[in-house]
């Protein structure tokens, strides 16, 4: 699952929230992104109910800064990813 984020999610801490729940979550492999545009891109690969609990907590507003959407695809995992990182 690849989700791009839009409102104040840059400079609040927005990243390291989102790799503590996937950590917390388990299971899912990937990372949290800063966009030049503003918008925060988080990649989740694992089992299919733990991407959408993922998905459940961006959608939520329980989230540091302020979240004005989230826009989302799913597609085959590709592998590769060591943990869920911070980039």
């Amino acid at each position: 699952m690849t989700a791009w984020v839009r409102g104040r999610v840059q400079g609040v801490g927005f990243r390291w929230f989102t790799r503590a729940n996937a950590l917390e979550i388990g299971g899912l492999t990937g990372f949290a992104l800063n966009l030049d545009d503003g918008r925060v891109q988080v990649v989740a690969e694992g089992p299919s109910d733990h991407c959408h609990r993922l998905l459940e907590w961006l959608r939520t507003g329980d989230t540091p800064g302020r979240v004005d959407g989230v826009t989302e695809i799913w597609g085959t995992p590709r592998g590769g990813y060591e943990g869920f990182a911070i980039r």
